[in-house]
């Protein structure tokens, strides 16, 4: 989300402040090694290192154990939690029973220097069918409907979803099914609606279009299918069926067995543009290959055999990697793809504000332009990371996700669109100048004739103190003539005087070529 600064109210680096000074269920996560079990430290550690020193930096912030709380309000990124929230009950479509899954925790993420909220959501269950698995990764993650069925239900959304407290009761239910509010809320703000249930969960932050008065205003950046990381502990991986596999890492609805979801030439070469299978097999030629992995920008999946105690291993296995090191992988990729939209999206509105030219408009205009660019510089020297860990599949990972995010290509768009915003500014600038220049040289030529006259009538070469008024008169008015002639004159011989200037100076020249130069001034029709 794209938070939006209030006018007189808050700063860019102030949300997380502002969010703490508010009585609301988000409390700040704050972690202290010293009074952790030795797993949780050791699963930290290989958090820890898992990155390169740049990112950590990114990541933990820098400061000595003796200063833990300086080194906390460093950080670049801030992190909230709510708990609240224990279950959320789904409806997956109209008529299915309730799935009631966990939630494991609920995280608002904010960004020192950058504009930028992200909510993480972890839920969890157990004891499911690979055809549900896919309907909750079809349907869970949308942020509004895109359109409602024959029915008015919202249309690939979930039926029903509520969140429920320690105590069962209902915290919020979602609106997918009412289309009007929907509808109306398009057509007065020319903006998405977010679901109720989502609304809830980001409380006290509020959408920027129909609560301008909110303490804190967030706009939705992209589309309505929320970006998701699912990690499946499987009876047999081997039984999945390709199909079943473009299902899951497209996070596609079900089908039915061997009936791909999309047509056979936009899934061509699935298996080498999504799936990174460095520890997976199909033809199980290797007992420690049962773990395969599937990137499709939006969704990042991660399977493997639910009996295999290491890849259940919720501290220090595989499952401890995917909710630790691979969530903020994705973090990472989907920040700076995140960050570069908002750049563009202030280019874009600092473009729109130049109405007409006025003199006021200018001057908004190049002032939001500079802070684009210097913010775009900020965004690129503190928080651009191409490669993030020096292990090789986080490295390899990371690649393939930024490639199917398209954030590289993002980069260079936004870049090549700031420097020539900056170009433009600097040329105008420079117009200006020459601008400036050309009316000063044009005092100053007709400064010139009244300095030579004042000049020459001040050498007193005749003694004008004893003459009348008149007669000064008539000897200014004398000198004047001849001097204006001059001085025009020599504009008229500018060029050619320009020239021999430059001949004069020029040390490789012999004295009859600057003899010959100065000749050429005078010259007539040369």
């Amino acid at each position: 989300m794209q938070l939006t600064p209030q006018e007189g109210k808050i700063t860019a680096t102030a949300y997380w402040e502002r969010l703490l000074s508010l009585d609301t269920a988000w409390q700040e996560v704050v972690d202290d090694d010293a009074e952790s079990s030795v797993d949780l430290r050791e699963r930290r550690y290989a958090e820890f290192v898992a990155f390169t020193p740049d990112v950590q930096h990114f990541l933990y912030g820098e400061g000595q154990a003796a200063d833990r709380a300086k080194a906390q309000s460093d950080r670049p990124i801030r992190t909230f939690r709510r708990c609240d929230v224990a279950t959320i009950d789904l409806v997956l479509r109209k008529g299915d029973p309730t799935l009631t899954l966990n939630v494991e925790r609920i995280e608002l993420y904010f960004f020192y220097d950058v504009d930028l909220a992200v909510l993480a959501v972890e839920i969890d269950g157990s004891d499911l069918s690979l055809e549900q698995v896919q309907e909750i990764m079809f349907r869970f993650g949308r942020a509004y409907p895109n359109s409602w069925d024959a029915n008015g239900n919202g249309s690939s959304c979930c039926a029903s979803v509520q969140l429920r407290s320690h105590e069962g009761a209902v915290l919020a239910t979602s609106d997918y099914h009412q289309r009007e509010r929907y509808l109306d809320f398009v057509s007065n703000h020319l903006s998405p609606r977010v679901a109720d249930h989502w609304s809830f969960l980001l409380q006290p932050l509020m959408p920027h279009h129909g609560s301008e008065h909110g303490p804190i205003l967030y706009r939705q950046l992209e589309h309505h299918r929320i970006p998701m990381l699912a990690y499946l502990a499987v009876d047999d991986p081997y039984r999945i069926g390709r199909d079943d596999w473009m299902r899951l890492g497209l996070a596609a609805r079900p089908g039915p067995k061997g009936l791909a979801p999309f047509a056979a030439g936009f899934l061509e070469g699935f298996e080498a543009r999504h799936c990174y299978d460095r520890f997976w097999d199909g033809q199980r030629g290797h007992d420690q290959t049962a773990t395969r992995m599937i990137c499709s920008g939006r969704a990042f999946i991660m399977v493997g055999e639910a009996d295999n105690p290491h890849f259940t291993n919720a501290e220090t296995g595989i499952l401890s990697q995917f909710r630790h090191q691979y969530f903020l992988l994705g973090l990472i990729a989907h920040f700076h793809k995140a960050a570069l939209l908002i750049v563009r999206d202030r280019l874009a509105t600092a473009m729109s504000q130049l109405q007409n030219y006025s003199a006021t408009t200018v001057k908004r205009f190049k002032r939001e332009s500079r802070l684009c660019h210097v913010n775009f510089l900020r965004f690129t020297h503190r928080y651009w990371f191409q490669e993030v860990s020096n292990q090789r599949p986080a490295q390899d990972l990371f690649k393939l996700w930024t490639h199917h995010l398209g954030t590289e290509r993002l980069f260079v768009d936004v870049r090549e669109e700031v420097l020539d915003m900056i170009s433009y500014l600097d040329s105008d600038g420079l117009r200006k100048q020459a601008n400036t220049v050309v009316r000063l040289t044009v005092v100053t030529f007709f400064g010139l004739i009244g300095t030579l006259v004042t000049g020459f009538l001040g050498m007193n070469l005749i003694d004008l103190t004893q003459v009348s008024f008149v007669q000064k008169s008539l000897y200014f008015v004398a000198a004047l003539v001849p001097m204006t002639f001059f001085t025009f004159y020599i504009a008229a011989k500018s060029q050619r005087l320009a020239e021999f200037v430059d001949t004069m100076s020029d040390e490789r020249q012999p004295i009859r070529v600057k003899w010959r130069a100065f000749v050429h001034v005078w010259e007539r029709g040369r």
